[in-house]
């Protein structure tokens, strides 16, 4: 089949760094939020901070990187990024042995983790336009798409099960060997990369750079509402991650094992919409289907908020994440080959680092919003406010399609 058609050994060197990452990231499933309430007895919103302050800082602490990224050969950075995380997180379960571990290193490890997520992210997405034809973004994205599913299908259901067979830092130390494993991957690739030329008079520094990335969304008339669009429908929805885990693991009473296997069966959606995104597009047009997708994705999030105790609140979190997550895969895979192509070559570090620092700002902003809003009316009424939030969301996504594509662009790497 044509989807199955070999990208090259480069790009699969690539695609398995990024699998061994991602498979060690899910194993570590809401890791943080689990040490905290299980481990440090924290309540939501203590929970909901520690996830809104490591977004936050670690945003502002990654705006020099997306230019410092953009004039740099991007492997070298993509191997530093996965050993600064594989070092940081590999100190939580050193500190827990010593009896030393804090609510603050688990801030300050979330920081480092989030600012190094970002530099990845950029350094990635601007190094694969050097291995994938622009024909192929589309079965590329579809790959790693299906990967993320696989890896969240598999992890947290074992990252649990480790959890009540290894204790709580069995799968932080495995995340943190994920990280290694996946720069010794970056590292085979081989061969050389040319360092990339400056198109500009001279440098920008600090935020300076990263400024042209937002100014270039901004003005764009196609990115610039599916910029709007992404950051909201992500952060309402990782803003009651750590409520819905308060709400299951302490007032339902569902244990560790069963909080993980209700978010991975549904990861099986996602494997059927990564598969089914090309498929989509070659019979509806890119646009249409992003539109369509995009439009039902918004639609799931509002049944979390009648969850239950029990197995009958286990399957209907399952319902509900199954039908939020096949309509996202099939939309994630569109859009971001949509953006690509729509991105100017010599923007493509920037505009991804201020696409990725705006959404982890506004996730951390509504994360803890959200917390304090929690301990305001409780948990529940918190998730069912971001769900009809949520349904009002594609009234941003772009209507027009009226921008240029600009060839050779490459696809976002998911980390």
């Amino acid at each position: 089949m044509e989807s199955r058609r070999s990208l090259g050994r480069s790009f699969g060197w690539l695609w398995a760094a990024y699998a061994v990452s991602a498979f060690g990231t899910r194993l570590a499933f809401d890791a943080f939020p689990m040490i905290a309430i299980l481990v440090l007895h924290a309540g939501p919103a203590q929970v909901s901070a520690l996830t809104a302050a490591g977004l936050a800082v670690g945003a502002v602490v990654a705006v020099p990187l997306g230019p410092w990224v953009e004039f740099r050969r991007k492997r070298p950075v993509m191997v530093a990024m996965d050993l600064v995380r594989f070092a940081a997180l590999l100190s939580i379960p050193a500190a827990y042995a010593l009896g030393r571990l804090g609510f603050a290193q688990l801030v300050i490890v979330s920081v480092v983790v989030a600012a190094a997520d970002i530099a990845f992210r950029a350094a990635s997405g601007a190094y694969l336009k050097s291995l994938v034809p622009q024909e192929d973004l589309l079965v590329a994205n579809g790959r790693f798409e299906g990967t993320t599913w696989t890896t969240t299908l598999l992890g947290p259901p074992l990252g649990t099960t480790a959890i009540g067979l290894l204790g709580p830092m069995a799968t932080v130390v495995a995340d943190a060997v994920s990280y290694l494993l996946s720069a010794a991957g970056i590292r085979a690739i081989g061969g050389g990369e040319p360092r990339p030329a400056r198109r500009t008079a001279a440098p920008r520094r600090r935020a300076g750079g990263l400024l042209e990335g937002w100014r270039y969304l901004l003005a764009h008339p196609t990115l610039r509402p599916l910029l709007f669009n992404t950051v909201l429908v992500n952060a309402l929805i990782m803003a009651t991650m750590p409520l819905l885990a308060v709400l299951m693991l302490g007032r339902l009473g569902f244990a560790p094992w069963q909080y993980g296997l209700a978010f991975a069966v549904p990861c099986v959606g996602g494997l059927i919409g990564a598969r089914l995104a090309r498929r989509l597009v070659a019979r509806f047009g890119q646009r249409t289907v992003m539109l369509t997708s995009g439009t039902l994705r918004a639609c799931w999030s509002l049944g979390l908020a009648f969850v239950g105790p029990g197995a009958a609140g286990m399957v209907l979190v399952m319902a509900v994440e199954l039908g939020l997550i096949t309509c996202s895969s099939v939309f994630n895979t569109v859009y971001a080959t949509y953006r690509l192509e729509r991105t100017a070559t010599d923007q493509v570090a920037r505009t991804l680092s201020a696409w990725s620092v705006t959404g982890k700002a506004a996730t951390a902003a509504l994360t803890g919003l959200w917390g304090l809003l929690a301990g305001l009316t409780g948990p529940r009424t918190a998730i069912a406010l971001a769900g009809l939030l949520l349904l009002a969301t594609p009234f941003l996504l772009p209507r027009r399609d009226n921008a240029p594509r600009h060839e050779g662009e490459p696809a976002p790497v998911p980390t």
